[in-house]
C-alpha cells in the first residue's frame, strides 16, 4: 500500500473554524514511518486518532483502534466509509480491555496521564518485543513525554524534526515494570470520588465545576435531569442529594469518564449514555439539563461543540424546562444563548466565571 495515496479526512463534528485540519504533520510523519517499515504480518494498534487519519492510511493492516471518545469512533467510521474503504478493516476497543499487540502507534495526547494509561495497558498485555511508535508536534515537546516513556521502557529514541515534528521510537519493555495506578481519588467537600486517569481535570476538581456547584439551583419537582458532558458524574452527584427521587440522566463523549462515573453513582435512577450528542433523548423529556461544557480540545479551543449542544438541548427541555450552565467568560456564551432561549440570566459570576439560567 503506497504512502501516498490520498484520502479525504474530515472533522467530526464539522468546524465553522476553517483552519482547524483534521490532522496534524506528525500525524503525516507517522503514517509514512508505518508504511516504510513495511509490518504487514504484526498486529498493529492505534491509539488517540481523533478523526481518522491514522485509521484510513494504515486500513490495509487491520489495525486495531484503541477508542476513548465516541466522537472518535463516529470519525473514522465516516471517513472510512467517505473513502470507500472496507469498514471491517478496523477493529476497536476501549483503553480499559485487554489490548496485546506487536506494533503500537500513538498520537500522544496532550494528557500525559492518559499517554501513561495507554503504555500501562500496552506493556501490561503485550509480549516483551512490543514496539510503540508515538508522533508529536515540537512545539507540544515536554520532558515529560520521556519520562513517561521510560517507565515503561529502556530505549526512548527521538528521530529528526519533519515539518516541525518529531517521532518517538520505545523499544525493549522492561522486565520488572510494577503496574502504575491507572485511577486515582478526588476528595472535595468530604466526598470522595473515583476517576481514571486522562480523565479531565486531574488531581482536583475542575474550578469552573466548583463554581457551577456553589449555584446549583434545583425546584424539587424535576422528574427528569440530564447532566450533559458529565465528566466524573459529581453535577450528578450533588442533584442526587438535592432531589433523591429524580431520573437523572448522564452523557458524556469521553469512555473513561463515563466509567469513572459509575463507579461514583449507584442505583437504579442514574443512566450512563456514552455519546457526543443528544440525538438519543426524546423532544420534551427533560425539566432540567445542566453543564459545564467543553470547549478545550487537545490544544485547540473550539466553541462550535458547545454551541451545537445549546441548539440541542432546547428540543429536550419540558415546557419550562431550563438550562443551567458554566462557562469562562471570556467566551460569550450570552450573545448566542439569547438566540435560542425566551430567558438568560445570570446565577453568579466572579472574574473567571459565570453561571447561566436558560428557561425555554
Amino acid at each position: 500500500m503506497s504512502k501516498n495515496i490520498h484520502y479525504d479526512i474530515q472533522r467530526h463534528p464539522p468546524s465553522t473554524n476553517k483552519s482547524l485540519r483534521a490532522w496534524s504533520a506528525a500525524d503525516e510523519y507517522l503514517s509514512d514511518y508505518i508504511h516504510e517499515l513495511k509490518i504487514d504480518n504484526k498486529r498493529i494498534g492505534i491509539f488517540h486518532d481523533r478523526f481518522g487519519f491514522l485509521s484510513c492510511h494504515l486500513h490495509h493492516l487491520s489495525p486495531l483502534a484503541i477508542i476513548e471518545n465516541k466522537s472518535q469512533k463516529k470519525s473514522i467510521l465516516k471517513n472510512i466509509e467517505k473513502n470507500n474503504l472496507p469498514t471491517d478493516s478496523i477493529y476497536f476497543k476501549t483503553p480499559l480491555e485487554e489490548i496485546k499487540i506487536n506494533t503500537g502507534i500513538i498520537r500522544i495526547p496532550k494528557s500525559l496521564e492518559l499517554f501513561k494509561l495507554f503504555l500501562n495497558q500496552i506493556c501490561i498485555h503485550s509480549d516483551d518485543d512490543v514496539e510503540v511508535i508515538c508522533s508529536f508536534m515540537t512545539r507540544h515537546f515536554s520532558p515529560k513525554i520521556l519520562e513517561t516513556s521510560s517507565l515503561f521502557f529502556e530505549a526512548v529514541e527521538q528521530s529528526r524534526a519533519k515539518k516541525k515534528s518529531r517521532l518517538l521510537i520505545l523499544k525493549n519493555k522492561k522486565k520488572d515494570i510494577q503496574k502504575i495506578k491507572i485511577s486515582e481519588t478526588i476528595t472535595f467537600e468530604n466526598f470522595d470520588y473515583f476517576q481514571y486517569s486522562g480523565v479531565f481535570s486531574s488531581g482536583k476538581i475542575d474550578y469552573a465545576t466548583q463554581f457551577l456547584l456553589s449555584f446549583l439551583k434545583l425546584n424539587g419537582d424535576e422528574k427528569n435531569i440530564l447532566d450533559l458532558a458529565s465528566g466524573n458524574g459529581i453535577i450528578a452527584h450533588r442533584i442526587s442529594l438535592i432531589n433523591k427521587k429524580t431520573e437523572i440522566h448522564l452523557l458524556e463523549d469521553s469512555f473513561l469518564a463515563l466509567e469513572s462515573s459509575k463507579k461514583n453513582l449507584k442505583g437504579d435512577r442514574f443512566h450512563f449514555n456514552y455519546n457526543d450528542n443528544l440525538a438519543l433523548f426524546p423532544k420534551n423529556h427533560f425539566d432540567l439539563i445542566v453543564s459545564n461544557p467543553p470547549f478545550h480540545f487537545e490544544y485547540e479551543i473550539n466553541i462550535s461543540i458547545p454551541l451545537h449542544f445549546f441548539n440541542e438541548t432546547f428540543a429536550c427541555f419540558t415546557k419550562g424546562g431550563y438550562f443551567q450552565l458554566v462557562a469562562n467568560r471570556h467566551l460569550n456564551y450570552k450573545t448566542h444563548l439569547d438566540k435560542i432561549f425566551e430567558e438568560v440570566s445570570v446565577l453568579g459570576e466572579n472574574k473567571k466565571f459565570i453561571v447561566y439560567y436558560c428557561k425555554k
